[in-house]
C-alpha cells in the first residue's frame, strides 16, 4: 500500500515488464507518473480522459479505453460525454483531478493518457486550439519538415493574436497548441484550424498537405486540424507513449525547437524527470494567455485577403 494525498492505494505486480527491451516495469511506470503528477495534473484536470492500456506490456496488443471500468473506486471522478453520432448514447470517462487517480490508472497498466481540447463543464466550447503534425515516417528529413511546419504555424498564430505553445508528440511529430477563452463553439475552432492549415499547405505544397487520405500525401507532412473536433483527443503533456524507449510527449520552449538534435522522442521516461528538476514546465500557466477566436478569425481573414 502507498499513500497518495488522502488516498491509500494497493499496488500489484510491480515487477511486471511493460517495456520489454528496456526492462521498464509497471512499478517504474507508477513511480514515473507519481513523480510527474504535480506538473502533469494541470494539463489533465477537468478533462474527459481516454487511456491506452497494455495488460501484457507494450510487446502485446493494447486497447483504447474511454469508459471508466465498473470496479474503479467511487472517489475517481467520472464525466459523461454524449455521443453526437448516436442519440441517447454517451461515454463515461475518468477525469484525472488528483495524483491518486493518475497512479491508480498506471497500476491498471494504463501507459498513455489522451485528453480533449475541452473541459467537462463546457464540452462544446474548447479552451485549446490544436495542430498535430503527422509526418510520413520517423526519419530525420520528415522531422525537419515537421519542425518547419510547427514554426510556421506558431508564427501564423502570433499574427492572428494567439499565443502558441509547442511539444513533442513522443512518437513522430509535434503538437502546437494555443489556449482559448472558451467563447467559440468547437465547430468554429475546427473551421479556423482547417483554414489556417490550408493556408500553410498552399504556401508550401511540396512539404505539407491537408489531405486525410494517406495515398494522397506523397511523402508530405499532414497538417492535422481534426483534433479540434467534438470528442477528439490529443496525447497529454508528459504522457508516456507505448513505443520502444518509452518516449514522453514533452512541452518545449520555442527556442528548444530550433535545436538540431531535437526529435519527437528526445525525452523519455528515463530522462524527462531530470529535465523537470532543472527547468520549469514550459506550458505552466498557459491559461493566462487564452485568446479570442473571434479576434483571431478577423486577423486570419485579413491575412487571407493579402495572400
Amino acid at each position: 500500500m502507498i499513500g497518495v494525498g488522502e488516498r491509500m492505494l494497493e499496488l500489484s505486480n510491480e515487477r511486471a515488464v511493460m517495456f520489454p527491451k528496456e526492462r521498464i516495469t509497471k512499478g517504474d511506470l507508477v513511480d514515473y507518473y507519481l513523480e510527474v503528477a504535480a506538473v502533469m495534473l494541470p494539463h489533465l484536470e477537468n478533462r474527459p480522459l481516454t487511456v491506452e492500456r497494455f495488460t501484457k506490456g507494450i510487446g502485446a496488443r493494447g486497447f483504447i479505453q474511454k469508459n471508466a471500468s465498473e470496479h474503479y473506486p467511487e472517489w475517481i471522478r467520472r464525466s459523461e460525454v454524449p455521443s453526437r453520432a448516436r442519440a441517447g448514447e454517451a461515454s463515461n470517462h475518468v477525469v484525472c483531478d488528483e495524483a491518486a487517480t493518475l497512479v491508480f490508472l498506471a497500476n491498471q497498466r494504463c501507459v498513455t493518457y489522451h485528453i480533449t481540447p475541452v473541459q467537462c463543464d463546457r464540452l462544446e466550447l474548447p479552451d485549446r486550439l490544436i495542430f498535430d503534425f503527422d509526418p510520413p515516417d520517423a526519419g530525420e528529413s520528415s522531422f525537419a519538415a515537421v519542425r518547419v511546419g510547427a514554426l510556421a504555424v506558431g508564427e501564423l498564430l502570433r499574427e492572428c493574436g494567439l499565443t502558441p505553445f509547442v511539444k513533442t508528440s513522443g512518437s513522430k511529430g509535434l503538437h502546437v497548441v494555443a489556449p482559448l477563452d472558451r467563447s467559440a463553439h468547437i465547430d468554429e475552432v475546427r473551421a479556423f484550424g482547417k483554414i489556417a492549415s490550408e493556408l500553410l499547405a498552399r504556401r508550401d505544397p511540396d512539404r505539407f498537405t491537408v489531405s486525410m487520405a494517406k495515398s494522397e500525401r506523397a511523402g508530405r507532412v499532414f497538417l492535422d486540424y481534426l483534433r479540434n473536433g467534438y470528442a477528439q483527443t490529443v496525447v497529454a503533456p508528459y504522457s508516456v507513449r507505448p513505443l520502444p524507449g518509452a518516449p514522453v510527449s514533452t512541452p518545449l520552449t520555442w527556442e528548444e525547437l530550433e535545436e538540431p538534435t531535437l526529435h519527437a522522442q528526445t525525452y523519455t521516461l528515463r530522462n524527462v524527470r531530470e529535465r523537470l528538476r532543472e527547468r520549469r514546465d514550459p506550458w505552466a500557466g498557459m491559461d493566462a494567455h487564452a485568446g479570442s477566436l473571434d479576434d483571431a478569425s478577423l486577423n486570419l481573414d485579413a491575412i487571407l485577403a493579402k495572400a
